[in-house]
């Protein structure tokens, strides 16, 4: 089964894919936050080419683990988005996963400037790894 993250933020949306035996995710792209929740067709196109099974929506928590305070406005989009496409989803946590994107991107030699359209989908990639991980444990 394919799985779709989506690292949805209020301005841009990241979106990584894993590979159809759940063992490797990778990073896609970045769309407008827009095009995404208004099911525009650069999204719906990346649904058809990727057609994935399952979303796997980033879920802001707090250090503690308690949900922080854009988690209820993230559930709210993410059930949006599914409903809209017609793919369930679930949600992981995605703490820490902007930061290690950053500084994985910042090793590599990009400044601030060129990190900005990067840094969502290679946090959707780390959450969807750490996702697939988890499930593969279970």
């Amino acid at each position: 089964m394919r799985v779709m993250a989506l690292d949805i933020g209020e301005v841009r949306v990241g979106v990584a894919v894993s590979d159809p035996g759940e063992r490797v995710a990778s990073p896609v792209c970045v769309l407008p936050a827009a095009e995404v929740t208004g099911a525009a067709k650069p999204f719906r196109r990346l649904l058809e080419d990727w057609e994935p099974e399952l979303l796997v929506c980033g879920l802001p928590r707090t250090l503690a683990g308690e949900e922080g305070p854009q988690a209820a406005r993230i559930r709210k989009v993410a059930a949006a988005i599914s409903d809209a496409c017609g793919i369930p989803h679930v949600f992981a946590d995605e703490r820490l996963s902007s930061a290690e994107a950053k500084r994985s991107l910042r090793e590599k030699g990009l400044s601030e400037r060129a990190m900005r359209g990067k840094v969502d989908m290679i946090a959707a990639s780390l959450f969807l790894q750490s996702w697939l991980d988890e499930r593969a444990r279970a």
